[in-house]
């Protein structure tokens, strides 16, 4: 795995997203990336268990959770998933564009589940970045291959599928059509509206992070200048995130370099 491209995910989609939680209509919409932490949130705009869980303390009775998300931090998701579980009360989880990588996580985790007719579901294995020896790559290696079994039983426990089944489609990264969640068992019905809206919601995304990652849905001229205004304004911030992480990249690797050398 490329050790850029988690970094590279967060930092082509950094503040194209908005986390927002309406009380009055039990409404959570997760239009943004998963974050570790709410420091990774304020850095990169997205949302942290931590916003997670009091969103949803501020609710009661049935949740509408509508999801347009590229995923994220794992743990986090796994952790929303949970928070959801445990809610008393149903929810309902709107897929309106992308639930790819954790945020399939959090949207299995709805009592129900619906996809609008051009939204899409992505599952794969689980990424890191990691610094050390052979010894310490060993270790990680071992880690992600039990998250990655972890993940494949939580699929396994929605869906329709074993584990295993599940875990090789997460081995080739399978990016689902409504039809084929349905066929999968990791949803339930698809959405009443057009094709047009859930593209347009997939178009706000950068996954070219992503190996097997869909081409980018055209966008409709009268937004092209609303999408061309996004990303000038997040191209600056996108560039100053990406070298403020490579210059933590690069003084945690000298750091480790001179420990090595001490030791």
């Amino acid at each position: 795995m490329n050790s850029r491209r988690l970094l590279n995910l967060f930092s082509a989609n950094a503040r194209r997203g908005e986390f927002r939680a309406d009380a009055a209509t039990n409404t959570i919409e997760l239009y943004d990336m998963i974050c570790s932490s709410e420091d990774e949130a304020a850095w990169f705009g997205g949302v942290s268990l931590q916003g997670f869980a009091k969103a949803l303390r501020g609710m009661s009775g049935p949740v509408h959770l509508r999801i347009n998300s590229p995923g994220g931090d794992v743990f986090a998701g796994i952790g929303i998933a949970q928070l959801m579980r445990e809610y008393d009360g149903e929810i309902t989880a709107h897929v309106d564009g992308y639930a790819a990588s954790a945020a399939s996580i959090v949207a299995i985790a709805a009592s129900k589940i619906v996809m609008a007719p051009a939204s899409m579901m992505m599952i794969h294995k689980a990424w890191t970045v990691g610094w050390g020896n052979a010894d310490d790559m060993l270790q990680i290696a071992s880690l992600l291959e039990k998250i990655d079994g972890q993940l494949a039983d939580t699929y396994a426990q929605r869906g329709n599928k074993t584990a295993a089944e599940f875990l090789d489609l997460m081995g080739k990264e399978t990016w689902f059509t409504p039809q084929e969640a349905i066929d999968s068992g990791l949803c339930d019905e698809i959405a009443q509206e057009t094709d047009k809206k859930s593209a347009q919601a997939r178009a706000r995304w950068d996954v070219s992070a992503f190996d097997r990652a869909p081409p980018a849905p055209a966008v409709e001229p009268s937004n092209q200048a609303d999408q061309a205004a996004i990303a000038a304004a997040v191209a600056a911030e996108q560039a100053a995130a990406l070298a403020a992480a490579e210059t933590e990249h690069a003084k945690r690797k000298r750091l480790l370099q001179l420990l090595a050398v001490t030791a």
